[in-house]
């Protein structure tokens, strides 16, 4: 398992370089360049901008900006420098990577703390109302973006009375060291961002068990060991569901990536200081550097998450090896 893990890894590295290379490409194909509002300033001179192409380095050819960006990533973990907001990115991505890991850590527990019953009970009674219902609502937390959901709670809150519904903190806890008032502040904003964000991966988690579970309990081995008389739960949990599991593994590492890209409407809609709001803007900004890390940064979540994944995957079922 040990060496299988380390050819994955170093695999990662030529992989990687080659991302970065389409990374580059596709921002510089974007239209426009961070300069742009300053040519379209009339207060600002040529001269000007010229010694601002300069000090930016985007006078360089491309290929010198490609190669000057990775040899500070790989030699000094530099990963260039924001242009729209003046400071290194790695400050910028770091500033906000706690939150963004503790939100998406979170949400995915609790979604398959809860995705997880709900597929097993919807495939064990697949005509009865409880489940009919049930599937009924996962189609329509599955339609619903989750932005929509976050406006129509923040409606919901203010409707109800309450006041401060965007954000983790009330005003007064911002940059306020840690209490116990501060946590519970917390918990009380947390709720919304956790539903808003975590309802549809819910929603498909629940449906992907239980397409599972239909497909496992029609096995040969299930109906085997409930022939030699084990107990109904015996044979749900240590045969049916062990297995059913399986394909939830393998997508789970394809859920990192979402931690970059996969809520930033949703939160800018609720002003969560998390990673996806930079990308959004610096796309819009033309803010290259920062989109680049930002995308790359994504692609080695994916890679990670997909070797944590088959990881975990043969650790859960000892039929899978890979030596």
């Amino acid at each position: 398992m040990l060496s299988y893990a380390l050819r994955r890894i170093l695999g990662m590295i030529p992989t990687l370089l080659l991302i970065s290379v389409v990374c580059f490409i596709v921002i510089q194909l974007q239209p426009g360049s961070f300069l742009d509002q300053y040519l379209e300033d009339p207060r600002v001179t040529k001269e000007t901008v010229a010694t601002i192409t300069r000090q930016l380095g985007l006078d360089q050819p491309l290929w010198v900006q490609y190669l000057t960006w990775i040899k500070g990533i790989v030699t000094e973990g530099n990963f260039g420098y924001s242009f729209a907001n003046g400071r290194p990115v790695a400050e910028l991505i770091w500033e906000r990577l706690g939150w963004t890991v503790f939100l998406a850590v979170l949400t995915l527990m609790v979604s398959w703390l809860i995705a997880i019953p709900l597929g097993i009970y919807t495939a064990l009674n697949r005509y009865g109302i409880g489940a009919t219902i049930t599937n009924f609502l996962g189609y329509i937390s599955l339609a619903v973006p989750d932005f929509l959901v976050a406006l129509l709670l923040i409606a919901l809150v203010l409707s109800a009375g309450g006041t401060n519904v965007g954000g983790l903190f009330s005003p007064q806890y911002i940059g306020e060291p840690w209490s116990w008032a501060k946590v519970l502040d917390l918990l009380n904003h947390l709720w919304i961002p956790m539903i808003a964000i975590g309802l549809e991966g819910v929603a498909g988690l629940m449906r992907q068990m239980r397409a599972s579970m239909l497909d496992v309990i029609n096995q040969d081995y299930v109906r085997t060991a409930r022939a030699k008389g084990l107990a109904g739960r015996a044979v749900l949990w240590r045969h049916a569901v062990r297995n059913a599991v399986n394909p939830l593994i393998s997508l789970a590492g394809l859920s990192l990536p979402t931690l970059i890209s996969g809520t930033i409407i949703a939160s800018i809609v609720l002003n969560l200081p998390t990673i996806g709001p930079y990308l959004y803007d610096s796309l819009l900004n033309k803010d290259q550097y920062v989109a680049m890390t930002l995308l790359l940064f994504s692609a080695l979540l994916l890679l990670i998450g997909n070797l944590l994944s088959d990881l975990a995957l043969a650790w859960a079922d000892p039929r899978i090896r890979f030596e």
